[in-house]
């Protein structure tokens, strides 16, 4: 069937594709016959002249619908071209990477972009209209970009020569350079700009999933230049800053690279002051220059992101610092340059060369002057920083762009430092555990001196003011769950900071954070709202609980240090009732001690009678409404129970026999992945607390009856104040430990590197 054109012919065949099952059968027909493709079959399929390929039907019709709007088509014509360029064949890969074969390419680039404009779109319009299904609507688009990447990363995989350079200028020529970069800036001049969030997601993903060196590092050099280069005739604003004092630029050298003690003490500029307490002014180390904001490079408009109060921009740029860190494809010199090489890979590099022999390296090694600038360690860099200007045509008004590493790694450390702190003052940042991670390894880049000076920072501003809403907590409504939910925390978090790489994609950046409580009025009313700040301050104390144990080199327990349960003692009303662990659970004898009887109406007009009862046991507690029992005297069967906390006692103003209760749900639906999709179609209205009004026969029994709920709740909750007081301590530990660990640290390091370099 192969030989004589026979395919051929029918491949090139003029069918009528408005039928559309017709064209399903086509592209169903070219992509079985490029499953048989191999260095054989292939020279039955193409035209040859002079040993070169001069035409290929196969291909060139099914690339014709390589962009048609059924996305069966497109996969199926993306799965084809895949056979082809796997064959291996040197004449057929010549021919699809020359002329205007290499079109194809072009064209799946501006696909591409047309893509990432129409999920700008989308992620813009879930924040005026946040929704089930806007979040289904970008994650579907995010799928197709990423499934496209995927394609760019199977298409280089392939192995033909000049593939990957073509995609190459092509992602940097029609997206990275006239889209992406100038979108990193708060005013866009046209419509087609995709936003500083989007941009900064789809540097992400290009760089973690198309696998080319030359891509990666003209990426990450083109960081040092300033966004004048990227948007020339245009005044430039950097998005969600407005850049003040704060940066050293390349073009301006700062003399002695070599930053000591006296130095950094001198150079500080205070941090925009983000929502925190008025009272809490951090400082960062950073040189001071008045800057415009077209002059500020790009990594610098990065850690700019870092101290602008937005979070979504704070999350995106940590997204972008992550991503470079584990790209593999990029140079050490560029990581340098960046600031964000660790001390532990120079130190690698530099023992090697002195165990080998080399004196440089151990010149260096024990120098406290920049190894980048002595060892040209920098050349790398140096090189994709000329390309950009000589290959791309990169401009800018500044006579010089280069990189000075040692500055940069200040920046970072400090930076990155102050914005950890901000950041967990204000409850973000483990909103979105993906930038743990980095902050946590940005953190321990710097010597001993460095990191002092940082945990000092966290532990009297950070720690202090989330301890404080955490011990609110224990008297707040949700002490029942308090211990349930650190636990929890403390597992996810601990995964966090071990993990090799962070466990949250890039894509996190792009949806609004999910709001339970939409209505300010039910919200106030809610527990749920309780709920969920009780979740954050748990979250907010244990990593910085964690952080301090990390910062001194301890291994993190698997479970966090708290008491274990203490069991009630024999006069309590739980023991005394008869109470086992499993709770007042419905249909269980309790012992009526000390039970006042009430009324309640649980439906208009039908009046019960009950036994009311207040229990505690360990961190639990239950309101109990029993039924006595004909058959025992002083005991009661339980019909109705509700939790304790969060109860709220309150007689009633007009009627002092009337006890008002409120009664919360007993457990959070949204900490349960099963019951949480169900949750958020529940409508905020059903998010309203019950509430108990219960009628007693006089005053002095209905005082009686408060004075049970509120010593219950107080021994409830001085249970759990009990078992978490070990991790109260910790802040003394910390201190006590600290100069032990800092100064054993502090020997160590002056033998591999001064206390005032990296």
């Amino acid at each position: 069937m192969f030989s004589n054109e026979h395919m051929n012919y029918l491949i090139t065949y003029s069918f009528d594709f408005r039928n559309e099952e017709l064209l399903s059968y086509y592209i169903s027909f070219l992509r079985a016959i490029s499953g048989k493709l191999n260095k054989d079959t292939i020279s039955l399929l193409v035209k040859t002249q002079n040993d070169e390929v001069v035409s290929f039907p196969l291909y060139d019709e099914a690339t014709q619908f390589a962009f048609h709007e059924e996305n069966m088509v497109r996969t199926a014509v993306r799965a084809l071209t895949l056979n082809v360029y796997h064959v291996g064949d040197d004449s057929l890969n010549r021919y699809v990477t020359s002329g205007i074969h290499t079109e194809y390419f072009s064209n799946l680039v501006t696909f591409f972009r047309k893509q990432c404009i129409t999920l700008k779109g989308l992620v813009t319009d879930p924040v005026k209209n946040p929704g089930h299904d806007s979040t289904s609507t970008i994650l579907a688009s995010v799928d197709d970009i990423e499934d496209n990447l995927y394609y760019f990363s199977d298409v280089i995989s392939a192995g033909i020569p000049d593939v990957g350079r073509l995609i190459t200028d092509n992602i940097l020529q029609l997206l990275i350079f006239p889209l992406l970069l100038p979108s990193l800036r708060i005013e866009p001049v046209s419509e087609i700009r995709v936003g500083a969030v989007t941009a900064l997601y789809l540097i992400c993903c290009i760089l973690r999933i198309v696998k080319i060196k030359d891509l990666a590092n003209t990426i990450a050099a083109a960081l040092f230049f300033p966004l004048e280069a990227f948007t020339p005739n245009s005044e430039v604003k950097i998005n969600g800053h407005m850049p003040s004092p704060g940066f050293i630029h390349e073009s301006q050298p700062p003399g002695n690279e070599i930053l000591t003690e006296a130095d950094i003490a001198c150079l500080r500029v205070n941090v925009p002051e983000l929502s925190s307490p008025s009272h809490i002014h951090p400082e960062v180390v950073i040189t001071q220059n008045d800057i415009t904001g077209s002059h500020l490079a790009l990594r610098e408009a990065l850690l700019s992101y870092l101290t602008s109060g937005d979070d979504i921009l704070v999350l995106g740029s940590l997204a972008v610092l992550a991503t470079l860190l584990q790209t593999k494809e990029l140079d050490e010199s560029v990581l340098d340059g960046l600031g964000i090489l660790p001390q532990r890979r120079q130190h690698k590099k530099l023992l090697l060369q002195a165990l080998v022999g080399e004196g440089l390296g151990e010149e260096q090694l024990f120098s406290s002057e920049d190894s980048t600038m002595r060892d040209g360690i920098g050349s790398e860099l140096d090189g994709y920083l000329q390309k950009l200007k000589e290959q791309y045509g990169v401009s800018s008004s500044f006579s010089e762009v280069g990189a000075s590493s040692r500055v940069h790694r200040f920046q970072v450390l400090y930076v990155s430092s102050i914005d950890f702190v901000h950041l967990v003052i204000n409850f973000f940042f483990v909103k979105n555990q993906y930038n743990l991670r980095v902050l946590s390894r940005f953190f321990f880049w710097g010597t001993y001196s460095i990191r002092m000076r940082m945990n000092k920072l966290t532990r009297k501003d950070s720690y202090k003011n989330c301890t404080y809403p955490l011990q609110q907590e224990i008297r707040g409504v949700w002490p029942d769950l308090l211990i349930t939910v650190l636990c929890d925390e403390w597992k996810k978090c601990k995964r966090a900071i071990e993990a090799s790489s962070p466990r949250k994609e890039p894509k996190s950046i792009l949806l609004s954070p999910q709001k339970y409580c939409s209505d300010d009025a039910i919200a106030a009313e809610s527990s749920f709202t309780d709920g969920e700040r009780m979740c954050e301050s748990v979250k907010v104390f244990v990593l910085l609980h964690q952080l301090q144990l990390f910062s001194l080199g301890r291994a993190l327990p698997d479970q966090p240090p708290i008491c274990p349960p203490a069991s009630s003692p024999e006069s309590s009303r739980a023991k005394t009732a008869c109470l086992d662990a499993s709770g007042p659970k419905p249909g269980i004898e309790l012992k009526l001690v000390d039970a006042v009887p009430c009324r309640i109406a649980f439906e208009r007009g039908k009046e019960r009678h009950f036994s009311f009862l207040a229990l505690s046991m360990g961190a639990s507690g239950w309101l109990v409404l029993a039924e006595e029992s004909p058959l025992k005297q002083h005991f009661g069967v339980v019909r109705v129970s509700a939790p304790l906390a969060g109860s709220n006692p309150r007689i009633d103003d007009k009627h002092s026999r009337w006890l008002h209760l409120r009664i919360r749900p007993s457990a959070l639906p949204f900490l349960d992945p099963v019951k949480s999709s169900a949750y958020g179609k529940v409508k905020t209205k059903a998010l309203v607390d019950g509430r108990w009004t219960l009628a007693f026969r006089d005053e002095e029994s209905c005082k009686n009856a408060l004075s049970m709920v509120l010593e219950e709740a107080k021994l409830q909750s001085n249970e759990v104040e009990r078992r978490l007081k070990p991790l109260f301590d910790l802040e003394k530990t910390v201190e006590s430990s600290n100069s032990s660990v800092l100064l054993s640290e502090a020997s160590s390091s002056s033998y591999i590197t001064p206390s005032n370099s990296f």
